[in-house]
């Protein structure tokens, strides 16, 4: 297979290009790394949990139209916006920065973007998060993707260590942004004839023109218009921000056929008196059939290496559709394992019951004791078990660390563990969201690993050799099983 062409702007152009951190690569956040502005976001958190009063949400109102209307200039205006500030600790800000960023602005980063930031820091690059938002709104994105630099306003403490309602002069915007990213060249070596830019506003121009190389990224009018009359590469990404709408009528469109698909289900499992016949209809066509209807396609590679029933198929989750991913993989006679809590679910309580799904509380020695006879049971009638070792959703490419609970299942029960390798699944859907993008998500089954010669003083060592499986995988991707 010949290598992707090194089109500037892309990936490849990337990862073609000179190692070291010699080269530095700066990232706007608000439309470039974000789908939208993060301070309306955090404005409205903040309004939501009281931590911004009625009448400080007012006055930011009335400066952003000011500013708009071009009565005032954008630093007067961002500076009067941190009053609303004053009197409150910095770590007690970045913590509630850290808490919006968790809870609404980790879905919104662009897959796109972020696979530009992985490829810089793969060649050993130097990456900066460079912006006019504040360090609230920044530290949590480049926490969040594993880059230790940041420009972008600060917040102004006092001599008691209070936030003194004003950002550290001077306010980083437009010709402020290039300064500031001039004045951390200088400070650390950085030659800008070969660095990298990526931002979307009309205000970012002046930088543009500074570094070697410019990508403009989601541009604004005003930028596109420059870019276009300069030959700059322009690159637009759609993986965040799709109307809400849209995606609501693919999933109306795909759950509508589960009432047909259980119908028949249903009368097949009373027709041959076996529940499990029953629910494999349901496994068999209705995951795939919702997936499709979302525009989503299934790449796989090593189906052959799931024959080997009953298991435990242990996969890396990144999103709320791969367990979707994953049953319309395995197909039929399987189950899942998940947390007590849902069983007060009322719907995920039926499907649970009908599915056979093993309830566990991870904090009951007893009832994790249960559930191990349970999957013995379920194993023993031919059923296998499909469960994340991760226990929780990933938002990153990175494997996290993996719980034992799968693989003392598949020692107690005597089946293999089969691993399911997921790529590209954030690309298609955010980590806790069900709005679904169309596109390919690449799937990789690898071969049964039986745990027969496994002790218990080795476990952990086994384990993570397992998970370095799933490492290798994503480094390396099969391209047959």
């Amino acid at each position: 297979m010949s290598p992707a062409p090194r089109i500037p702007g892309t990936v490849a152009e990337v990862l073609g290009s000179p190692e070291g951190p010699e080269v530095c690569a700066f990232f706007d956040v608000d439309g470039t790394l974000v789908a939208g502005f993060t301070v309306n976001i955090y404005t409205k958190e903040g309004l939501r949990n009281r931590d911004i009063g009625v009448l400080d949400m007012l006055r930011m109102l009335s400066l952003s139209l000011s500013y708009q209307v071009g009565a005032s200039p954008f630093e007067d205006v961002v500076q009067e916006a941190s009053g609303v500030f004053k009197g409150r600790t910095l770590e007690e800000l970045h913590e509630l920065g850290g808490q919006v960023f968790d809870k609404k602005v980790a879905d919104l980063l662009y897959t796109e973007t972020r696979a530009m930031v992985r490829a810089h820091q793969e060649r050993g690059h130097r990456v900066v998060l460079c912006s006019s938002a504040t360090s609230m709104q920044v530290q949590p994105v480049a926490d969040h993707l594993g880059v230790d630099e940041v420009v972008c306003n600060q917040f102004e403490v006092g001599e008691d260590g209070l936030l003194t309602g004003r950002l550290v002069e001077p306010v980083i915007w437009g010709e402020g942004k290039a300064t500031a990213a001039q004045r951390y060249a200088r400070t650390h070596g950085i030659d800008l004839s070969r660095a990298y830019f990526y931002a979307d506003g009309d205000e970012d121009v002046a930088l543009m023109h500074m570094v070697g190389n410019p990508r403009p990224t989601n541009p604004g009018p005003g930028l596109t218009k420059v870019a276009k009359r300069r030959g700059w590469p322009i690159t637009r990404h759609t993986s965040r921000g799709i109307d809400g709408r849209e995606s609501l009528v693919r999933n109306i469109i795909g759950a509508s056929t589960l009432g047909p698909i259980t119908a028949g289900a249903a009368a097949f499992g009373l027709l041959t008196r076996n529940k499990r016949k029953g629910l494999n209809v349901i496994t068999g066509l209705w995951p795939r059939l919702l997936i499709e209807a979302q525009g989503v396609r299934l790449k796989v590679v090593g189906e052959a290496n799931a024959a080997a029933r009953p298991a435990v198929f242990i996969f890396n989750h990144r999103t709320a559709m791969d367990t979707f991913i994953v049953a319309a993989v395995v197909k039929t006679d399987f189950t899942g394992v998940a947390k007590a809590e849902l069983k007060k679910n009322p719907l995920f309580a039926t499907i649970g019951r009908a599915m056979d799904i093993a309830f566990v509380d991870r904090g009951n020695t007893e009832s994790a004791v249960a559930t191990m006879q349970d999957v013995e049971r379920l194993t023993e009638k031919g059923v296998s078990i499909v469960v994340s070792p991760e226990g929780h959703r990933y938002d990153t490419q990175e494997v996290g660390p993996f719980k034992k609970g799968a693989f003392r299942m598949a020692k107690s029960a005597g089946v293999p563990v089969i691993p399911i390798v997921l790529r590209n699944a954030d690309e298609v859907a955010a980590r806790d969201s069900m709005t679904v993008n169309p596109g390919t998500v690449d799937v990789a089954i690898l071969p049964p690993i039986s745990l027969d010669d496994w002790e218990l003083d080795d476990f952990t060592e086994r384990i993570e050799q397992v998970r370095q499986q799933f490492i290798d995988t994503l480094r390396d991707w099969p391209t047959e099983g």
